[in-house]
């Protein structure tokens, strides 16, 4: 005769946390999918607080970030840009199968008009217009530079593209490797509109020339946005140090 599983509260609890140990051996974490543990449903929960009806992606790689914002329930337009000549495929494709999201021809954002040289990484995700510092090689050896790109380069307040012409309510993300701080400047014409800013900041020098985060958190609040929450980014494996951060804000 066939056992009957065990309907006890304290049993069930049991088998979750068994099944969670056997998934992290695997290296498989689960978490429940709300605003308190999820920072996707977050990100949609303070979009929608913000009124945002816009998010532009800088720096969007293979369309991850704007993937889990359109699947948390994001309904306004996504308009990314990538600079490097590989990443894209994915990226069109993703932005492709999702209505209101379009991808801006290839371009690197900065703060004035010309062209760049990209150093691209092994790892794609790592690429950067700045030399990679030592640190962020030793923590990440697949991130070393493997080649170089010319990218066109232009002021991201003087790009014409029908997404930004209709924005009224922008959360801008920056996630750019070191060179946040140009892109910020060069989109000093969107500020009015800009509501919400996603920026990535690093606790310690990885990139040559780079402001670090308190700088860059400085100039952030100074421009009237109040810090709504972090992700823990980029670290170091071998001793647990948190390299790299997204700070979120939104203006009071």
């Amino acid at each position: 005769m066939r056992q009957a599983l065990s309907t006890h509260p304290k049993a069930n609890v049991t088998i979750k946390h068994e099944l969670r140990l056997l998934l992290r051996k695997a290296g498989i974490d689960l978490s429940r999918y709300n605003a308190a543990q999820s920072n996707d449903a977050r990100m949609q929960v303070r979009l929608q607080a913000n009124g945002i009806d816009t998010v532009l992606d800088v720096g969007a790689n293979d369309g991850g970030y704007g993937q889990g914002i359109h699947d948390a329930g994001f309904q306004g337009q996504i308009l990314s840009f990538e600079p490097q000549a590989a990443a894209p495929a994915k990226l069109v494709q993703r932005a492709a199968r999702c209505t209101g999201w379009a991808v801006a021809p290839r371009m690197a954002l900065g703060a004035s008009d010309g062209t760049v040289e990209l150093n691209i990484a092994g790892n794609s995700a790592s690429s950067s217009v700045l030399p990679m510092l030592a640190r962020h090689e030793q923590s990440a050896p697949q991130s070393r530079y493997v080649g170089k790109q010319s990218v066109p380069l232009h002021r991201l307040d003087g790009v014409v593209h029908p997404v930004i012409e209709k924005a009224r309510a922008i959360h801008l993300k920056i996630d750019t490797q070191g060179y946040e701080m140009p892109v910020l400047q060069g989109a000093a014409g969107l500020m009015p509109r800009v509501r919400g800013l996603q920026v990535e900041m690093s606790l310690v020098p990885l990139y040559e020339g780079q402001l670090l985060f308190r700088e860059l958190f400085d100039w952030v609040v100074g421009q009237g946005f109040a810090l709504h929450g972090v992700i823990p980014g980029f670290g170091d494996q071998a001793t647990g140090r948190m390299l790299q951060m997204d700070g979120i804000f939104f203006r009071d």
